[in-house]
Formats: C-alpha cells, structure tokens, sequence
C-alpha cells in the first residue's frame, strides 16, 4: 500500500474505462490521484470520491487536452493543491471504427479531432505540466498508446498514425526531458472494457484465439504496469511497451 505514498499522479482520460482502472490501482498503491476528465465531470468526481486511501487527497480536475490556454491553468492550479507532480499518464483520446478499405467515411473533421486529441492533445499536455514533474527530479510521464501503431490495425487508419505518432513522441520527449523526467509509452491491444463489449462475440472470440495468453488486456493490467514503472523499473525510458497479453506476436 505504501509503494506509492506521497506521490500525486494525473490520469488524464479518467473517467473512462482504461483511465479509470489505472486510477484505482495507482490509488491502491497509496497515490494521491487525479481524475481528469474531459466531459464525464460526474464520472470522475464519483471515481475520485471512491478512490482507496482516505489519507491521500484525491480529486478530479478538467483536462481540456486541445485547449493549451486551459492547460497552463490547471499546471498553475495543481501546483498551487499540490505542490508537486510525480506521474503522468495520458490515457485520452479520440477515434471512431471506420472500415480501412473505406477511405471516403474517413473524413477530415475526425481526422482532425483524432490528430488533435491524440497527438496535439498528448503534446501540450507534456508541455504545460513538464516543469512541475522535473521539480523532484523524479518525473515519469506514461503515454497509452496501442499496439495499431505497428500491426496498422485499429479502429482506422488514421488511429493508427495516430498512435504511431505517440510512439516517435515518446522517444523524442524522453530524450528532451531527460534526466528529471521519464517518458514510456505502454501499448495494449484489445481492452477489456465497456467498449469491447460492443464488439460481436465471434470478432472477440476471434481475437482470444490469435492472442498467446488467450485473454484480453485489462485496465488494472495496464495500470499495474504504470505501477511498474514508477516502482522499479526506474531505469527505463523512451521505450513502447507492449501491455497485449502476446498479441503483437501474432
């Protein structure tokens, strides 16, 4: 429970289904966490309100990943509650299924808000609270990226550059930003989420099958790494880890 005691962690996307999984299990570790959100405010003041660790100051906390003016406002503000900043995890972003052989439903206002979101947003999000991370010379930043960065599978295929682009990102920050502050990208396939329910039963079926360890990813997995490597794997940065259950290797 201590391992992570007095660190404060930010996990932008929150509220939603992998965000709100490596809140818990960064909570239960002993961090102060918070929730960011971008639209699901009651989402995420109920997680932080239900968060473990009633000693730690939980909370949520508008992160506006396109807006850089808003950014800087809530790097102002976090400092001023907290004082300090140990982890960032980017979890948000923005994609819709769109048929790879379809290139015309592939439209430029959705390319434009995944680019945004995913990349512009990841950015900027580095950028307005990178000072605070270094303060302690201990700063790790964690990007959720996805595995459709290289197999060039995913929702379409603009997710894919996307995501692509978070992985060159990763390694161009952790250069940048290096030695105070750590910069990894954890790469998951198929998540056991809400989302993934969606899906037809034979399409994840499917996926199990091809997958080495026969099962999806799930968020505390994904947050157990986050955990990982703010724990113990301390001398790693500028890599993409695969969080996949094996099924990059097929």
């Amino acid at each position: 429970m201590s391992s992570l005691r007095g660190n404060v962690a930010l996990v932008t996307g929150g509220a939603g289904g992998i965000g709100s999984g490596i809140c818990e299990v960064l909570a239960e570790k002993g961090a102060t966490v918070i929730v960011g959100y971008h639209s699901r405010r009651d989402e995420a003041v109920a997680l932080a309100n239900r968060l473990p660790n009633e000693e730690a100051r939980h909370s949520a906390h508008a992160v506006p990943v396109t807006d850089s003016a808003a950014l800087s406002t809530l790097a102002r503000r976090l400092d001023e509650q907290y004082s300090r900043l140990d982890i960032l995890v980017n979890c948000h972003g923005a994609t819709r299924f769109v048929a790879a052989e379809n290139l015309d439903a592939l439209d430029d206002e959705l390319i434009d808000r995944m680019l945004a979101t995913n990349v512009r947003g990841t950015f900027a999000t580095v950028r307005a609270l990178h000072r605070l991370l270094a303060r302690n010379g201990i700063g790790l930043v964690v990007n959720i990226s996805s595995i459709a960065a290289t197999l060039a599978i995913g929702s379409n295929i603009m997710y894919c550059a996307s995501k692509a682009a978070v992985d060159t990102l990763t390694r161009s920050l952790a250069l940048a930003l290096a030695p105070k502050v750590r910069v990894v990208a954890l790469s998951p396939g198929l998540v056991a989420t809400e989302a993934a329910e969606r899906f037809d039963q034979a399409f994840l079926d499917a996926h199990i099958a091809r997958t080495p360890l026969e099962r999806l990813t799930t968020p505390h997995d994904i947050g157990n790494a986050v955990v990982a490597l703010a724990t113990h794997m301390t001398a790693v940065t500028g890599v993409i880890i695969p969080v996949d259950a094996g099924r990059s290797l097929s």
